[in-house]
């Protein structure tokens, strides 16, 4: 096991709420460290990436692809803006989705809007919006994106992400009575929403290490998480968070990406090192979190 020591004093000295980190290497737990309780806790947008496998099995089973359309799944809700057809939000493809490039300035579903929004019809709503700009052009952060990805990977397979998942993912990785919140017409928030603790959140990581592969299972098609997690857009950022984004996933320094949610949620993977380093906190400085990480836990590994 590595000397988690220094890393928790500089977590004390830097005044970071970080609550528990888990590094494995190659398989195996080498580090730990719980300045509190692992309980369950809100994952925000490392939901997202849960998502994001919820999709590369809905294309494996032939109900979507990355080039199905917001039009085709929800022909009754997607009418014709004036506007040119290349920037029509009907014409948005699942691919515009996953990578975050769907055209629009202020992108929509934010967390303060979902509440606003309880009583409007999510889907319809989205739709009518229209965009600011050709959809694959440029990275712009956007829960609504993957609240869509939802809401195409429910109206395709007859289930929300959330059961969907339950047999293909959670229950192989031993992750039960998954709690994860729903929209107010009953599809899985998916950018947010579900809760699990930073053991399970490992897990997760390990799987995704592992290109899918859980105990002799291909639980993920590998080429899916090959695809997600490369590079599929530049973006505009500081640190970790300048370095490219995938489909539901981050790049990261250090040759790693990550899964990551508001207030310091974080599954780096390392492929080439064999590493995953799993965290949960409640803190807005997230970027002295991993600035943390690679100082002190990166070098001994």
């Amino acid at each position: 096991m590595i000397n988690m020591t220094r890393f928790e004093t500089q977590i004390r000295e830097r005044g970071l709420n970080v609550f528990n980190v888990r590094v494995l290497q190659n398989g195996t737990l080498v580090g730990k460290s719980d300045l509190a309780e692992d309980i369950r806790r809100l994952q925000h947008s490392v939901s997202k990436s849960f998502t994001c496998m919820a999709v590369g099995l809905a294309i494996e089973e032939g109900k979507l692809t990355p080039d199905t359309t917001l039009r085709e799944v929800f022909p009754d809700y997607a009418f014709t803006q004036e506007a040119l057809p290349s920037m029509q939000p009907g014409e948005l493809t699942l691919f515009d989705l996953l990578r975050m490039s769907t055209g629009h300035d202020s992108p929509p579903f934010w967390a303060e809007e979902r509440l606003a929004l309880k009583d409007v019809n999510w889907i319809q709503h989205y739709l009518s919006l229209p965009l600011d700009r050709p959809p694959g052009e440029q990275f712009t952060y956007s829960s609504g994106d993957t609240i869509m990805i939802s809401a195409m990977i429910q109206a395709s397979v007859g289930q929300t992400v959330r059961d969907y998942l339950v047999p293909r993912l959670f229950a192989p990785l031993g992750i039960e009575n998954v709690d994860w919140e729903t929209t107010p017409h009953g599809i899985t928030l998916g950018c947010a929403g579900l809760q699990i603790n930073t053991e399970e959140l490992s897990r997760f990581g390990q799987l995704l290490l592992q290109k899918g592969m859980w105990q002799g299972q291909q639980l993920i098609p590998a080429a899916w998480i090959e695809f997600v997690t490369q590079k599929q857009i530049e973006n505009d950022g500081d640190g970790d968070w300048g370095q490219g984004y995938g489909c539901q996933f981050w790049l990261c320094t250090h040759d790693a990406y990550r899964a990551d949610g508001a207030h310091g949620q974080f599954c780096v993977v390392a492929p080439d090192a064999q590493v995953v380093i799993a965290i949960n906190s409640m803190e807005d400085n997230m970027q002295a979190i991993l600035d943390t990480v690679w100082e002190e836990i990166w070098p001994l590994l």
